[in-house]
């Protein structure tokens, strides 16, 4: 991080990505303008990576491109994902690429339903819940293989790696911010250690070691589809839930459609030593379907902004467009805006 006369410069690898990726990014760079306009400075760098490009030239993320982002304080994404490539090439070439680069091992979603936003299981206040899925092992890892392809005796692998480092990494986050969002101060771990055995036993062993060091935050286990269940007919009851890379990925999707939608699903990726840059992403996609239409909202988006500065400790800031995204949906969610005009709103109320 840089200093310029008074105020801090944060320097910024920007993605805008593929899809509505491009028109809500810019929304959220300019509330971050806003936000701390007194304090910080932001210099950016775009990066042309995504559907584009790959189709263009064949590049996914090269390595002169990693060096470089690696010099950046964070990382901005917009959405990655075309109907013209084949499902995974991206996610696997390019998002997991940069997160296992930058060993981005912490991957935290929060769950809040706002004021104004319809959901079809519970009201505004009932849901305010945080996810923090390990995310650099698991069944992700890349580990496994295929053999005798195009015979009848084809074998696929896939390996789930779960090593005790990686798995406290994740529950001590877990218990840190439980204990620092107050509230409940309950962590809830989730796996399935009736059948995934071994890597069960780990989590659990590393769960009681690491709950023994908070004696004021209370924790339990749940199943992933007990887990499943409890998020449709009781979302009240979570405060943290700390789980592993797959599970994590299936319930905060979950988790996102029972609080109106993922239009306001934010997350980050975080380096917890800061040695390499965090990524800060919306959870949607790049939604082809109106992408150039200048209706998509930007409110994850925006959301994931404020993880950015709070992520560097501007946690006032951060509730001011926390504050000010729940105001606009309270008021205006239900009425036809531009992706430029929800911006311009969240802003004035800044």
């Amino acid at each position: 991080m840089n200093t310029q006369t008074s105020k801090k410069t944060l320097d910024i690898a920007v993605i805008p990505g593929d899809g509505i990726g491009r028109e809500i990014v810019p929304v959220a760079q300019a509330v971050l303008k806003e936000a701390v306009s007194d304090s910080v400075s932001f210099n950016y760098t775009n990066y042309d990576l995504g559907a584009d490009r790959y189709l263009r030239d064949g590049t996914l993320i090269t390595d002169e491109q990693i060096e470089d982002m690696d010099k950046k304080d964070a990382i901005l994404l917009g959405a990655v994902g075309d109907p013209r490539v084949k499902s995974g090439i991206l996610e696997r070439g390019l998002l997991l690429k940069l997160r296992f680069a930058f060993d981005q091992a912490i991957n935290m979603r929060p769950s809040k339903l706002y004021p104004g936003v319809k959901s079809p299981l519970a009201d505004p206040g009932d849901i305010d819940f945080v996810v923090i899925r390990e995310g650099t092992e698991g069944l992700y890892s890349g580990m496994g293989g295929l053999l005798r392809m195009g015979t009848e005796h084809a074998i696929a692998t896939e390996t789930s790696m779960n090593t005790e480092f990686g798995i406290e990494r994740a529950v001590r986050f877990a218990f840190e911010l439980a204990r620092k969002r107050g509230g409940k101060k309950h962590v809830t771990m989730v796996n399935k250690t009736n059948v995934l055995y071994y890597a069960g036993q780990l989590w659990l062993w590393v769960m009681d070691k690491v709950g023994k060091e908070y004696p004021d935050v209370t924790y339990d286990y749940l199943h992933a589809d007990a887990c499943t269940i409890f998020l449709v007919t009781d979302p009240s009851r979570f405060d943290v839930i700390v789980t592993d890379n797959l599970f994590g990925d299936i319930i905060t999707d979950e988790a996102g459609a029972v609080v109106g939608g993922i239009g306001y699903s934010a997350s980050a990726n975080i380096n917890v030593t800061d040695e390499h840059p965090s990524m800060f992403e919306p959870i949607h996609g790049s939604a082809p379907d109106i992408a150039g239409k200048g209706i998509a909202n930007p409110s994850a988006t925006v959301l994931s902004a404020a993880m950015l500065l709070q992520h560097f400790g501007y946690d006032e800031a951060a509730a001011r467009i926390d504050r000010a995204v729940e105001a606009d949906a309270e008021e205006n969610s239900s009425r036809k805006r531009s992706t430029d005009q929800i911006g311009q709103d969240i802003i004035a109320r800044l």
